[in-house]
């Protein structure tokens, strides 16, 4: 690559919990020979995903080549924050081949794409393609469907749940259905279906299970994004801004715990009773060494210890996201044993 050379950038979004983070740390430890950077968004306070990648950093993509942004959603945040992040990537002393960029699972991407027309970035960088990753067995299970539209209200909007998914998903070079092996071809096949309901135009969709996929079909689509807006319709085109007024985070600090299991079975009751979202961070259990890391999607709730807490701080802390009317923080704070 040349100094004068585009960097080219993929964009990979996708709504809370598909997949995004298990996908980029599959890149980073398989980078094909190209020297990587990334910037990672989180909606909440409280940063997980950044901290897992820097776990993987190594020489095709050092620590200070994986930058985070939080609290906050990247499509809002381009003047104050994205536009001097990037600068800050693009001034590295090894400059990346190809920069990868996390967006909040809550964040459209269709204004982060018309970012990359501001005039300190845009004739330096160029989008490569933007990856949308979608969690094939929610999807066949109806998560991101909309309510049924009463006969007498033919005109009712998506559940904002519902337009956050169909805008990603429109904005997209190529779709990943994430947790093939959760949902089995049948429940792919439906996923495929649904989702090719909402597409404006035929978008290639491939399954993935953990974020296998050969480094080459995602990097170097080539598809200047940034110059191909017209084709990638969003429920906000005719808004001149995007809230987030929908959805809220809840932060929850725990103490230390005896033993993990009546936390993660907590987890998946919020989810059933209180139509929690999502809920990731770190837990420190007695007499283990090592951080818990949790990670729910709904009432799918995972959990492995990742990383020595060392002389960090053993701080149990976790991030809540739901739809606002569902954050009841007494009530959650209660079901966690906070």
């Amino acid at each position: 690559m040349t100094d004068l050379a585009k960097i080219p950038v993929t964009i990979i979004t996708g709504f809370l919990g598909a997949g995004k983070t298990t996908l980029i740390r599959h890149l980073l430890r398989n980078p094909g020979g190209k020297r990587l950077a990334v910037l990672v968004n989180e909606f909440g306070t409280v940063g997980v995903d950044g901290e897992i990648l820097r776990g993987c950093a190594d020489e095709a993509c050092p620590e200070e080549a994986i930058l985070e942004l939080a609290n906050g959603c990247i499509c809002c945040t381009v003047a104050d924050e994205f536009i001097p992040t990037m600068e800050r990537l693009l001034a590295l002393p090894n400059r990346p081949h190809h920069i990868l960029i996390e967006t909040s699972g809550l964040a459209l991407p269709k204004p982060l794409l018309k970012a990359f027309d501001w005039p300190a970035i845009r004739s330096r960088v160029t989008v490569d393609g933007v990856i949308a990753v979608a969690d094939a067995e929610a999807v066949a299970a109806g998560l991101f469907a909309p309510l049924p539209v009463a006969a007498e209200a033919p005109n009712e909007h998506d559940t904002p749940l519902a337009e956050v998914f169909e805008d990603q998903m429109a904005c997209a070079d190529l779709i990943l259905l994430s947790k093939a092996d959760l949902a089995g071809e049948a429940g792919l096949a439906a996923a495929r279906a649904l989702i090719a309901a909402e597409l404006p135009r035929p978008v290639p969709m491939l399954p993935v299970t953990e974020g296998v996929i050969a480094p080459a079909v995602l990097l170097g689509l080539e598809a200047a994004a940034e110059a191909d807006l017209a084709q990638r319709p969003s429920h906000h085109d005719a808004e001149d801004g995007h809230e987030h007024d929908d959805f809220a985070t809840l932060v929850v600090a725990l103490p230390e715990l005896a033993a993990p299991e009546p936390l993660l079975a907590a987890i998946e009751r919020l989810a059933r009773e209180r139509n929690v979202l999502r809920v990731k961070g770190h837990v420190a259990i007695a007499g283990k060494p090592m951080r818990l890391l949790v990670q729910a999607v709904g009432g799918r709730v995972r959990s492995q210890y990742d990383r020595p807490w060392g002389a960090q701080d053993r701080r149990s802390q976790l991030v809540v996201i739901a739809e606002t009317g569902d954050i009841d923080e007494a009530a959650i704070r209660a079901a966690l044993g906070c």
